[in-house]
């Protein structure tokens, strides 16, 4: 596929989502009812950031709530600079918490930043990257002996400067893996990508400011179009690309002659197993058949203490999807977000902590929580 019909596609299918997005319906039917599920109120306002929406409640607008007042400080940082994470944003977010808190006690700080955190998670209570962030951040800035000194100020200033150290290590993060992961893409390298993430965009932007020549396959990523977003990107940096429906995956790895699969995630668990965007469980598979490596590229603040035991586990976030006036209204739809992609199916996961095995991942967990 040329430069030109990528672009007339990305264009049509643009102006397709625009006109389909009032229609549709869409229930979940399967998963375990105790999951958390994301439905904003028709009242909050959402934000979209890396592939997940953020109910902003209309009242943090309307009030001088600390806890509201920090959404609000989320969804500016977010809106300010669309390629920020969303966990970064909301470390970033709590930092500050710290920084204007008016508690004389580190019990009263420490409340705080707890309730600063929720305020967050509720803005997507399915997002498990933000949790993963909110709850990594609360454990690094409060697992320190800063909070046992008799002064009150000096504890507080180790704590900002600790908040801070975490932020600026977070914000680094997607550049440490790009510049690990980059090494493995040799030069005529076939790259197989599903849906659009920033940090393996990153990786493949560093590799080519290393002039490694290589291509990229990339799903189409429906509902949402996120990999004709990702094929945009790649095309403005001159990589050749081809887009395949998502249900080309098996035959483009064959045909293609596919070297790896590289995909992002929205959480790293236990196992080292990892969730993602729907459809990823599927092309690891796919990929183990074919004997093709499949990689994860997965920021730290990502690590998150779930133990998925089935697809059934995952938290619910809704999102639309329309099959036109012809589909039948008795007939049920069922969209999930995301799938979980088992430990078995990974070959290495590029984290800012390192190269690391899937089995790797629990030792890490426990460095990063205890």
């Amino acid at each position: 596929m040329n430069q030109r019909s990528i672009s007339q596609l990305l264009d049509l299918r643009a102006g397709q989502q625009q006109k389909n997005q009032p229609a549709g319906r869409s229930t979940q039917a399967g998963f375990r009812p105790g999951a958390p599920s994301f439905n904003p109120g028709s009242s909050d306002r959402v934000v979209a950031a890396g592939g997940a929406a953020y109910a902003i409640p209309n009242t943090a607008a309307n009030t001088g709530n600390a806890s509201e007042s920090i959404v609000r400080e989320f969804h500016e940082a977010l809106a300010r600079a669309p390629e920020m994470a969303v966990a970064v944003a909301a470390i970033k977010a709590l930092t500050s918490v710290i920084t204007k808190s008016t508690a004389q006690t580190a019990m009263g700080l420490e409340k705080e930043l707890k309730e600063a955190a929720a305020s967050l998670q509720r803005c997507n209570e399915t997002a498990i990257s933000l949790k993963a962030g909110c709850e990594l951040f609360l454990r690094y800035t409060t697992r320190t002996s800063a909070l046992e000194m008799e002064d009150f100020a000096t504890a507080k200033a180790r704590i900002i400067e600790r908040g801070n150290y975490f932020a600026e290590t977070s914000t680094r993060a997607r550049q440490t893996i790009a510049e690990l992961g980059a090494r493995f893409i040799q030069p005529g390298a076939v790259v197989l990508c599903h849906g659009h993430s920033r940090v393996v965009l990153a990786l493949l932007r560093r590799a080519v400011a290393q002039g490694v020549q290589f291509s990229v396959v990339v799903t189409e990523g429906r509902p949402d179009g996120t990999g004709l977003t990702m094929a945009r990107a790649l095309d403005e940096m001159h990589v050749p690309v081809v887009a395949i429906l998502d249900s080309a995956v098996a035959f483009a790895l064959e045909s293609l002659k596919v070297n790896m699969v590289m995909v992002g995630a929205e959480g790293v668990v236990e196992n080292g197993g990892v969730i993602n965007k729907l459809g990823t469980y599927q092309i690891a598979i796919a990929a183990k058949v074919h004997n093709i490596p499949f990689y994860v590229a997965a920021e730290s603040y990502k690590f998150a203490r779930l133990y998925p035991l089935s697809q059934r586990d995952l938290p619910v976030e809704r999102k639309h999807v329309d099959f036109g006036p012809l589909m039948p209204k008795a007939v049920k739809i069922e969209n999930p977000s995301r799938d979980y992609t088992p430990p078995s199916y990974i070959s290495l996961l590029f984290t800012d902590l390192g190269v690391l095995t899937p089995a790797a991942v629990s030792d890490e967990l426990i460095q990063l929580y205890v």
